[in-house]
């Protein structure tokens, strides 16, 4: 008999968003052997082959590729569909598996529900993952573009110089593929990996100059670097707002704050449910950690930072008068996340993004997925 068709999750160990459903199948208790992981080598432009293509035409990760329901049966030629967002795949993966269902489970794990429980937090978890995958927030883009000066964009070059000359080869090769016939690809396809490698050709032009300083450069350089720094500016100025708006919408320490498990029983039926409404994660603390770990490497940040000293080092590196409210107690944001209260007193006050990463750094999920550091 064959085995019961399973998901695989294409990935990049690196890539922000790819990051938040690993941490979905770690809380919601999937075994090691229901997923399979498939991983994307994104440093040599694997993600714009045409195999990928297939699976996801925007070159992403991550990818969640799932039987359909009604070809589980493991006599049935398995359908599949893919997903190829990562709202999407941990909204499924959230639904995927429950403590009422089990379909094909190797785990014995609780199954928490992590979909907020009421419209009112419904509301606040999409309006807190729709704010971190704006343009405004994007992860990614930060990458390329955290220097504002002449010094860190040397450093910034040659750390990223690999990666995107090793894009722009892997594109022009597959573009060269394809018009000496070696591989066919659609029009549509063949005008995407044309309009990748135009962008990233552009970012490559300031970076592989990167080590010349600024009065060194001739007159277009320059007005190229001129360019880059006004954007990055702008966009690390933007981010401030941005932590702001979070700072508002964070209850503490979780995006939805810490309530209770209610148990209903309807006295005529007998049926008993349960409503998660706190304590553990929701889907708006799996994006919310995949992008704030992004952010707080880009600022200096490691995984062994506690929450005081990221939110020191990300008020640093947006610049100017940016600061985060201290209106959160420390006690009160390390009680609520079964914190030992160590040193902290009744008066101590803390940014609710640092209540959030010291509460959210001690579980298990983030310790797995960022054993190896941020990224």
């Amino acid at each position: 008999m064959s085995p019961v068709p399973k998901a695989a999750l294409y990935y990049h160990k690196n890539s922000v968003w790819a990051s938040a459903p690993l941490l979905a199948l770690e809380e919601k208790g999937y075994g090691a052997d229901e997923v399979d992981l498939k991983e994307v080598d994104l440093s040599t432009g694997e993600n714009f082959a045409p195999a990928y293509l297939r699976l996801n035409p925007h070159a992403t990760v991550p990818t969640l590729v799932v039987p359909l329901q009604n070809t589980l049966n493991s006599e049935i030629e398995s359908r599949y569909k893919a997903i190829q967002d990562s709202k999407s795949i941990v909204e499924f993966l959230d639904k995927s598996r429950s403590s009422q269902s089990r379909t094909h489970t190797t785990s014995s794990a609780p199954a928490p529900a992590l979909t907020p429980a009421t419209i009112a937090y419904n509301s606040t978890s999409h309006k807190v993952i729709d704010l971190l995958h704006s343009d405004a927030a994007d992860p990614n883009a930060f990458v390329y573009f955290n220097a504002r000066d002449d010094a860190a964009l040397r450093e910034l070059s040659a750390e990223v110089l690999p990666l995107l000359n090793a894009k722009a080869d892997a594109l022009a090769r597959l573009i060269q593929e394809n018009a000496s016939a070696e591989v066919h690809v659609s029009d549509k396809t063949m005008k995407f990996w044309e309009m990748k490698k135009l962008a990233s050709d552009g970012i490559l032009a300031v970076m592989q100059h990167g080590d010349t300083p600024t009065d060194q450069l001739d007159a277009e350089a320059q007005a190229k670097r001129a360019e880059y720094f006004k954007v990055a500016n702008a966009a690390w100025g933007g981010l401030g707002d941005v932590m702001l708006q979070l700072s508002k919408e964070i209850i503490g320490p979780f995006v939805l704050g810490m309530l209770l498990h209610l148990d209903f029983i309807f006295p005529a039926e007998g049926d008993a449910f349960t409503i998660f409404t706190g304590d553990q994660l929701s889907l708006a603390d799996l994006h919310l950690a995949a992008w704030l770990a992004r952010i707080v490497k880009l600022a200096g940040g490691t995984a062994s930072d506690d929450g005081d000293t990221i939110t020191k080092k990300l008020e640093v590196h947006i610049g100017g008068a940016f600061k985060l409210p201290n209106d959160f107690s420390v006690a009160e944001a390390r009680r609520r996340a079964g914190l030992p209260a160590g040193t902290a007193q009744p008066n101590d006050r803390q940014a609710r993004v640092a209540a959030f990463w010291d509460a959210m750094k001690e579980r298990s999920s983030w310790k797995k997925v960022y054993a190896d550091g941020l990224h």
